[in-house]
């Protein structure tokens, strides 16, 4: 038997107990780094904010758009979690540094793409009907944050991958809460020119976001390379075709997933957008607070992707089930909570957003509180797909759920929602229970198929007869 056999047998499997405390300690600076990364968000909202509608416009469209543009290549690298943490349960931690060092290199040219991208985001605008003042604004904005296209992929997308899988997810929690204030600092200095730094405008936020996200992918390579515990995970070594071609293999329909959600999110807001501004404010408050809550069970599915990966990758698939399920009740738990107190506090929330006694809010405030309704089923079976579609990441299998995301969002979601909306008159409740059919479709899809292939990996094979 070999030393990798051995260490497998020495290497009991845990408890359902163990599982929940593993996933959730595992799931909790995930969650924290998410809801940071959020912060940054609001932050840069806030400031621009206190420049002018026109800045807050262009900034925030800018923003928007580098967000959706990276976000869908850091889809790629999830591959880096569910590759290293195979390596690790198969005790084949030589593997390690290969695929560390070939998704580094695929980082880079994934950055060439959104790089593009962003350099012609003012006449794709002006393409779509924007107006030129608004295009022009938006495309300088772009143009700054180009440069810092690389430096989310490194330290967001790569990082946010590979640390979990080695352990280290907490290090994620720190950086990205100093990355909060770090960004804060430089987005007020160089909006106004304040504590020496040089008074860009609006652009001051594009850059200070650069910044930002190329100190946090800094400083966590430099922690990542000197800290002696983990250095052996990123021994210097040369990235492999082969190993860049498998990983993009599973990286890809995960970040045609990530898109088909967005952009069923972004049609539901243009469709509410043609019900007037009070509905799409309504609909604006409610998910935002969805949002928020969501950055929970998205960290379970990232924990999950780990565990799973691990014990499908020691031979344990009946630990490798049990991690799954474990992490799908979880986030599911999660979000019943979550959705309780929005059906408990709907007057508050909405209060945080609006002042409940203007008369002119009413509208809005009605429309908000019975969304919130929808939303607290809406969240339920969001958390509940987002943590089985990282299940399945863990198993690498992702073109079937990439098939059931499309199927559910678009031929089930956006069609109940638009008929509910438009057809019975329900108008922008309709939309979301639209998309509560959508993603509770997706749920049922992404769960049923976790437990049709962890359960064949455990059933025992056939011997043949004598």
């Amino acid at each position: 038997m070999t030393q990798s056999g051995l260490s497998r047998v020495a290497v009991p499997p845990p408890t359902l107990t163990r599982h929940a405390a593993d996933t959730a300690r595992l799931a909790a600076p995930l969650a924290i780094a998410q809801l940071s990364q959020m912060a940054m968000g609001v932050t840069d909202t806030i400031l621009l904010g206190s420049l002018g509608p026109d800045a807050l416009a262009a900034g925030g469209l800018g923003a928007n758009l580098f967000f959706v543009v990276v976000t869908l290549l850091q889809g790629v690298l999830t591959s880096v979690s569910v590759s290293v943490s195979h390596a690790r349960g198969a005790q084949a931690e030589e593997r390690v540094p290969h695929i560390y060092w070939t998704g580094l290199v695929m980082s880079v040219l994934l950055s060439i793409p959104a790089f593009a991208l962003l350099s012609f985001a003012s006449p794709i605008l002006l393409a779509f009907g924007e107006p030129p003042l608004l295009a022009h604004n938006v495309g300088e904005y772009a143009a700054v944050l180009r440069w810092g296209a690389l430096g989310s992929l490194i330290g967001i997308g790569l990082m946010r991958s590979f640390l979990p899988a080695i352990g280290a997810a907490k290090r994620l929690l720190w950086v990205s809460l100093a990355g909060v204030f770090v960004n804060g600092f430089l987005n007020y200095g160089l909006i106004h020119g304040a504590y020496g730094l040089p008074r860009l405008g609006f652009l001051g936020s594009a850059c200070a976001t650069t910044i930002t996200v190329w100190i946090t992918a800094l400083v966590l390579m430099a922690w990542l390379h000197l800290r002696p515990r983990y250095r052996h995970f990123v021994t210097a070594t040369r990235p492999k075709l082969p190993l860049m071609g498998e990983l993009f293999g599973i990286g890809w329909p995960v970040a045609i997933t990530y898109g088909v959600e967005s952009t069923l999110f972004l049609a539901t807001g243009l469709m509410v957008g043609l019900l007037g501004e009070a509905q799409l404010a309504a609909h604006q408050i409610a998910l935002n607070v969805a949002s928020v809550a969501f950055m929970v069970p998205l960290a379970i599915g990232q924990a999950a992707n780990v565990r799973v990966g691990y014990w499908s990758g020691a031979g344990q698939p009946l630990a490798a089930r049990h991690a799954g399920f474990v992490a799908i009740a979880l986030g599911v738990a999660f979000m019943s909570l979550s959705g309780l107190v929005l059906i408990l506090a709907p007057h508050w929330i909405v209060g945080l957003y609006l002042h409940l006694d203007d008369p002119a809010n009413a509208a809005t405030v009605a429309l908000a509180k019975s969304l919130l309704g929808v939303a607290a089923i809406f969240q339920i079976v969001d958390g509940m797909q987002t943590v089985g579609s990282g299940c399945l990441r863990g198993l690498k299998d992702t073109r079937v759920p990439m098939l059931a995301a499309a199927f559910g969002y678009w031929g089930i979601g956006f069609p109940t929602g638009y008929t509910l909306a438009f057809h019975f008159g329900l108008g922008t409740s309709g939309l979301w229970w639209g998309l509560a059919a959508g993603l509770a479709s997706v749920a049922l899809l992404m769960t049923l198929r976790f437990h049709k292939l962890s359960l064949r990996s455990v059933a025992p094979v056939p011997q043949p007869s004598a």
